[in-house]
């Protein structure tokens, strides 16, 4: 019977032996295929899961570091080393004098110029003055004239004398006699005075330097008419060296300058050079009206490179006052008044209310409030409140960052 009958009956034949082989061969296949598919989407979920997780934590992660506040911290330190004030000057001759006339008349001639050295004594100007030689010479005749009365009141009374040892005169006629010498004598030191006042008036139209300096200014030329009741200055005499620069130092920083003191003196358009003076004296007393004290400083000046009337800057180094120090940057200011924030061991904010004494610009002085040991927040935010949690960074001296707890933290991951 053939095949296709067999089938219609529903009659099989049984496989031979490489049938049952090439069956089972394909079942294997097909549960090695299997396999390797089922690992293959366990190792994709494995994954997926392992991924889900990890950014899950890095998510966590990201928010707690996000969340926490980042700050800055210095240290308050004792002002032992002290400070420098410097505040703004100008200089000034040590000896600064116009030079005005003493007699009237006119410039005859003019010896010196601005920017001349002259010693003292030093003849500047010469005026003409005729009204006072005509005075003189009047003055002088006068006293001639008193002199001869004096000299004919004292022969009468010396004849009067001579007569009432006599008893020829009366007393009284020789006590007339002694009167008229007396009068006489003082008319005579009297035209004396006048010749002598005119004569030193006269010897005022040579205008000399009174000091040793240079001419800082002339007011006057040749055939100028000089009248002393005017006021009018000739010449501006200066005496540059040494200068003096007075200062007004502040009512706070008053009583840390003394006399003796060194103070370094600087110029703008002197770049580099640095002069060195002392106080040479104090006012010692505080001006009601700027509340400052007034300072003398006395300034080399042998080669005349720092010129009277030049703005400067007076470096003052001021004594230790023994009080803390801080950055200005760590105040802030409430209604409660002046507070810092400080960082305790947990990193926790602590409010904390300063008095301030003297404000030295990049430093403030803390008379009161805090013990010297305490991390104060450099800028701290008017959200910062007390307990907040933080995470500090050292502040170093020189402007850099210490590593702070923020720091070791990332290290250590």
């Amino acid at each position: 019977m053939s095949q296709e009958r067999h089938s219609e009956l529903g009659i099989h034949p049984l496989p031979d032996e490489a049938d049952l082989a090439k069956r089972r061969q394909m079942t294997r296949r097909a549960k090695l295929v299997l396999l390797v598919v089922l690992v293959v989407l366990a190792a994709g979920a494995a994954r997926t899961v392992v991924s889900r997780v990890a950014n899950a934590r890095e998510l966590e992660a990201g928010t707690a570091e996000r969340a926490k506040t980042f700050v800055r911290v210095t240290e308050a330190r004792s002002s032992a080393d002290g400070q420098t004030l410097a505040l703004p000057g100008t200089l000034q001759g040590f000896v600064q004098s116009p030079i005005a006339a003493r007699s009237g008349g006119y410039l005859k001639r003019w010896y010196k110029d601005i920017g001349s050295e002259v010693k003292k004594g030093e003849l500047l100007a010469e005026l003409d003055t005729p009204e006072i030689d005509q005075q003189l010479s009047q003055a002088v005749a006068a006293r001639a004239q008193a002199a001869s009365s004096m000299e004919l009141a004292k022969s009468s009374m010396a004849r009067w004398e001579a007569l009432r040892k006599k008893d020829a005169v009366s007393q009284q006629e020789l006590d007339e006699r002694r009167s008229a010498y007396a009068q006489a004598n003082s008319n005579l030191a009297a035209a004396e005075a006048n010749v002598e006042r005119l004569r030193q008036v006269e010897g005022f139209k040579r205008i000399v330097a009174p000091f040793s300096g240079i001419i800082t200014r002339r007011n006057v030329d040749v055939g100028d008419l000089i009248d002393p009741g005017a006021g009018r200055a000739l010449f501006v005499l200066s005496q540059t060296d040494p200068l003096r620069v007075y200062v007004n130092v502040p009512q706070s920083y008053a009583n840390l300058v003394k006399p003796g003191q060194k103070v370094v003196v600087t110029q703008a358009e002197l770049r580099g050079r640095k002069f060195e003076g002392k106080v040479a004296r104090t006012a010692g007393s505080i001006d009601p009206a700027t509340r400052s004290m007034q300072i003398e400083v006395s300034l080399p000046n042998a080669d005349n490179v720092l010129l009277p009337g030049a703005f400067v800057q007076v470096a003052l180094p001021l004594k230790p006052s023994g009080t803390l120090l801080v950055s200005a940057d760590t105040l802030m200011f409430r209604r409660d008044g002046s507070l810092v924030a400080a960082v305790d061991e947990q990193n926790k904010v602590r409010l904390k209310k300063v008095q301030v004494g003297r404000n030295f610009g990049l430093t403030v002085e803390v008379l009161d409030g805090l013990s010297g040991n305490e991390k104060l927040i450099l800028n701290p935010s008017d959200s910062l409140a007390e307990g907040d949690q933080v995470e500090p960074t050292m502040e170093k001296k020189d402007g850099g960052k210490k590593e702070g707890d923020a720091d070791k933290k990332k290290a250590a991951s």
